[in-house]
């Protein structure tokens, strides 16, 4: 095999954070939160990769890469492993029930509830759940309702036993409140009941007009293409463009159906009926609950050891001692590495520059942000200061389109310059350029991160940022920010990687020199950190790499193509993927080693044909050595830990790293790492 299919790969992935809810060594509420981010992950993949991979059967495309077969066989294939990880699903979610039991925490419905909880949950569903439900019948002839894809529904079946007839109906469960309701603790024991069971309790009298012998329900949910298709016309602005292209996904094709593995045939047939899903598409049989995302808010009953222990951002050891920030970085640069360090000094550095008379502008580009983010209320202020603020808004960041036009619509208002993106390319890299003025001379500094301005993902999310003066990469920052203006004056990049510029000539030029060291019997050495690889031609690249002597080592988090360990093609690569507390999300680039000549780099792009062809993204060279070896550390610390990382092999397996005795978590030695400096 010499590629892995992405779809597949990304299968193995979410098998790793399946994985972790089932490992013992991780606190009990933790587990279940990996549940929800499986479940959570699952359902992106069908909206946005399973979708496309049914667009091209519908296509009739003939081959998929990296797969023997045809698209229609990928989704069988697809299928299949899904039906694999679903049945491992329940294994983990019933083996917690049982440790939740253990220790006298129960989860009640409508089989095991007494009569005294009963009736507590009586009083909250008159009192808080009941005006909220608002059930649609449905029957053959009717058009089937329009359905929210991040919902999840009790299909309800009333039974008449003296006819031979049956009422069907819908019931969408609330989403704006608690999933969860906490009883009164009786002997000892804290309850917990499921608001679909709630609901299930009380159905014969939402339904009570309609006199039926018995009532049954079961829970569903559904996927749809989360593709937006921008109509190519002249008389809609691109926002107008961009708020019908997402009504339009919310009516999107459907792409998958779960639902509980009990619910009657008659009842599947009817909803495949309604949804347009044939038999041999993804219409999966699951548990009794759908939407695990709700749980990663399963409520805490104040038991310490349930959750990781607590790890507070830390201070940076030379920005926290800065009463002017801006001065600082002028002279040295500083590296920011979250969660292990405070976001918050990105915040602080824009509230110094909104407040500071002497500075002139700031430009930054956004692709996610916080609904109620402090960046850009930060930004905000300095608008009501009189300063110029640019904001790149890219409005094709799947998933947060609403929350980004929110965003730039409330900038626009207050005077800020608003850029939606490049035409035809996304932004996604993460920049922000402060200048500032001082006796008529002009001075910038720069950021340029793996990760979002977003102070909440910030929190889980590991990421790297690069705050410098360096005139190269600050003078390569100013040539981006007047491409976004203009789209058409985008210079030469010689210092920074950019894509769709250069990238990718600039990586393959880089690994040629590890080529050329190897075959001179010169150390050679490449270490790559990324989400995803992918792209067929840069494997390749590191394949010659390989098969020339370059040790090259990966540790890349999500979809991996490549297939390490192969003689005759991969024998000198190891791929590693980390899942753990904090989500890897850095991208880190290493060539040679710490003492010949080696080049570190940080940046947005993974390497995927996407990354390197479709979107704007940007690689910064890190030029100070003592930042560059704090990288190297990084990266050493991550390859030697074991306790979270896996070895990823041509079998996917998602074998542990083995330990020899002796566990290493990664990213718990890289927080004391940190804390360690202030």
């Amino acid at each position: 095999m010499k590629y892995r299919n992405p779809e597949l790969s990304w299968l193995s992935f979410n098998h790793r954070v399946l994985q972790e809810s089932l490992d013992q060594r991780n606190p009990l509420l933790e587990r279940i939160k990996f549940l929800g981010i499986y479940s959570n992950n699952l359902d992106e993949f069908f909206k946005v990769r399973v979708a496309g991979v049914k667009r091209m059967v519908d296509q009739r495309t003939k081959s998929v890469y990296g797969f023997s077969g045809s698209p229609a066989d990928l989704l069988n294939e697809i299928k299949a492993l899904v039906l694999k990880q679903q049945r491992l699903f329940e294994l983990s979610y019933q083996k917690i029930l049982r440790e939740l039991g253990k220790q006298n925490i129960r989860l009640i419905d409508e089989t095991n509830a007494n009569e005294t909880q009963r009736k507590e949950i009586s009083w909250y569903f008159d009192n808080e759940i009941k005006h909220l439900i608002m059930p649609i019948l449905v029957d053959k002839k009717s058009k089937f309702p329009e359905l929210r894809d991040d919902a999840i529904f009790l299909a309800v079946k009333l039974n008449y036993f003296d006819k031979i007839k049956v009422r069907y109906a819908l019931i969408q469960i609330p989403s704006y409140v608690s999933r969860f309701y906490k009883l009164k603790e009786q002997d000892g024991v804290r309850n917990l009941v499921i608001l679909d069971d709630i609901i299930r309790m009380h159905l014969p009298e939402i339904f009570k007009i309609f006199s039926a012998d018995s009532t049954e329900a079961y829970t569903f949910k559904f996927s749809r293409d989360a593709e937006i298709d921008l109509e190519e016309t002249q008389v809609l602005s691109l926002v107008d463009k961009m708020n019908k292209g997402i009504k339009d996904r919310k009516k999107g094709e459907p792409v998958r159906l779960v639902y509980d593995g009990h619910m009657p045939i008659d009842m599947v047939h009817q909803l495949m009926r309604m949804l347009g899903l044939r038999e041999n598409e993804n219409v999966i049989p699951g548990g009794k609950y759908h939407n695990f995302k709700d749980f990663m808010n399963f409520p805490d009953f104040g038991i310490p050891e349930h959750n990781h222990p607590p790890q507070p951002p830390v201070d940076h050891p030379v920005l926290c001692q800065q009463r002017f920030m801006f001065k600082h970085i002028l002279k040295h640069d500083e590296l920011l590495h979250f969660p292990y360090q405070r976001f918050d000094y990105i915040i602080d550095l824009l509230r110094e520059a909104a407040l500071d008379p002497k500075v002139e502008s700031i430009r930054i580009n956004i692709y996610r942000a916080a609904r109620d983010s402090k960046i850009l209320n930060a930004l905000i202020t300095a608008l009501k200061n009189g300063k110029q603020v640019t904001v790149v808004f890219e409005l094709l960041a799947r998933f947060d389109e609403e929350n980004n036009l929110y965003w730039s619509t409330k900038l626009d208002d207050l005077g800020a310059t608003i850029i939606y993106g490049v035409p035809g390319f996304k932004v996604h890299s993460k920049l922000m350029l402060i200048s500032r003025v001082s006796n008529r001379k002009r001075s910038h500094i720069a950021y340029v991160g793996t990760g979002n301005f977003h102070e909440k993902t910030a929190r889980i999310y590991d990421d790297i940022g690069l705050l410098t003066g360096n005139s190269a990469i600050v003078n390569e920052v100013i040539k981006l920010f007047r491409f976004f203006e203009n789209n058409v004056d985008r210079g030469r990049f010689s210092t920074l990687i950019v894509s769709p510029f250069n990238s990718r000539r600039r990586w393959v030029e880089m690994i040629d020199v590890e080529i050329a060291k190897a075959k001179k019997k010169q150390p050679a050495f490449i270490f790559l950190k990324m989400n995803s690889l992918i792209d067929e031609k840069m494997i390749s690249k590191l394949y010659d790499a390989s098969c020339a002597g370059v040790k090259i080592r990966v540790i890349c988090r999500g979809m991996c193509s490549l297939v390490a360990g192969v003689p005759g093609q991969s024998e000198n690569i190891e791929v590693r993927s980390i899942v753990g507390r904090y989500l890897e999300h850095s991208r880190v680039f290493i060539f040679g080693s710490e003492k010949h000549k080696q080049q570190v780099f940080i940046g947005s792009g993974d390497w995927m044909a996407r990354n390197l062809d479709k979107r704007v993204e940007v690689i910064t060279p890190i030029y100070d050595d003592h930042l560059a070896k704090q990288l190297n550390s990084y990266l050493s610390t991550l390859w030697t830990g074991n306790k979270k990382a896996r070895v990823i092999d041509a079998l996917q397996k998602n074998e542990y790293v083995k330990s020899n005795g002796n566990l290493i978590e990664a990213q718990t030695a890289l927080y004391e790492f940190y804390k360690a400096l202030v």
